[in-house]
């Protein structure tokens, strides 16, 4: 187990345990997502949270005003924790680590789709519904990435699978066959 996930693993650990005695997994799982986004988009946000200058009751302060009113109490309690132990340069960890237990608990199947461009309302449920027969479970979570370079197509990540169903994916192995050929 990677350092970073054996420090992530009791926080997130503890952060599902609340949640679920309060019924609110569902919906901090919901808010670790948003959060996610705005920590992966804004640079400034992150060098903030992680600066070591700063103290813990500023990186509180500052939680608190932007997030009190948008995140449920017990999320902006494990931001607390995070600050007063200098562990938020682990937060993406955290909150990854819990996003996995929370999908894990509930058996729910994350599908990585790489499109080369945004898929309709048809294409993604044509996509769910293949995605829940190769993961055998009804419950599935798309998480969807536009990659122009695929020039057509997608390409699935289940787990081990693979599914390349792009245009870049068939020129390549096009080529690798006409290598052998010669």
């Amino acid at each position: 187990m990677p350092l970073l996930n054996s420090l992530a693993t009791p926080y997130a650990e503890a952060l599902l345990q609340v949640t679920d005695v309060r019924k609110e997994s569902e919906e901090v799982a919901t808010q670790c997502k948003a959060i996610l986004s705005a920590w992966e988009s804004s640079e400034p946000l992150r060098d903030a949270m992680t600066s070591p200058v700063l103290e813990p009751d500023a990186k509180k302060k500052a939680l608190t005003s932007l997030l009190a009113e948008q995140i449920t109490p017990s999320l902006l309690n494990l931001l607390k924790v995070l600050a007063d132990r200098q562990r938020l340069p682990a937060l993406e960890a955290v909150l990854l680590r819990y996003l996995e237990l929370y999908r894990e608990s509930r058996n729910i199947a994350l599908a990585h789709v790489r499109s080369a461009q945004p898929l309709s309302d048809e294409q993604q449920a044509a996509l769910t519904t293949k995605v829940q027969s190769m993961a055998g479970t009804n419950d599935v979570e798309i998480d969807l990435e536009i990659d122009p370079s695929l020039i057509g197509g997608f390409i699935v990540n289940l787990g081990s699978q693979v599914i390349d169903a792009s245009l870049s994916g068939q020129v390549r192995r096009l080529g690798l066959a006409l290598a052998k050929a010669s």
